[in-house]
């Protein structure tokens, strides 16, 4: 359905929209941490099916609970500053990944590259790395 521009929807039909839409995803907005791991594992799922085609129908659904879930994660897991290298071997530690793991997001060379301080990363594969590990692109910019 196209609107016209300048098109605002009445409340009725966005409660008509919005209910089924709540009914199957289930958890809307990260409350508790139960809420966050339903999200996490939406995200999941999402990401399985959409990869990185930003055009898929779900994207925007993966872009609005990735971004509910960063922001539970902002208040209640809150990352200090670190240099966006340090970022990267933090995460690849904690998923017990090696530099060859993360052919999807850059090549083995260039990862070792930004490890080891000699490159930054660029935003596309910062969105990449972002996508991979459910966290926000800005760590790593």
């Amino acid at each position: 359905m196209t609107y016209a521009a300048g098109y605002i929807p009445q409340p009725q039909d966005i409660l008509r929209a919005w209910m089924p839409f709540k009914e199957t995803i289930g958890v809307t907005k990260a409350r508790s941490e139960a809420d966050y791991q339903q999200i996490s594992a939406t995200v999941q799922a999402l990401l399985a099916e959409i990869g990185d085609d930003e055009t898929h129908p779900l994207a925007d659904v993966l872009d609005w609970l990735s971004d509910q879930m960063h922001a539970y994660e902002d208040e209640n897991f809150p990352i200090p500053e670190a240099e966006p290298r340090e970022v990267l071997r933090f995460l690849m530690d904690q998923h017990g990944l090696k530099q060859e793991d993360l052919a999807d997001c850059a090549p083995q060379s260039r990862v070792s590259d930004i490890l080891n301080g000699r490159r930054s990363v660029s935003k596309e594969i910062a969105k990449k790395l972002a996508r991979r590990f459910s966290v926000s692109a800005d760590l790593f910019l």
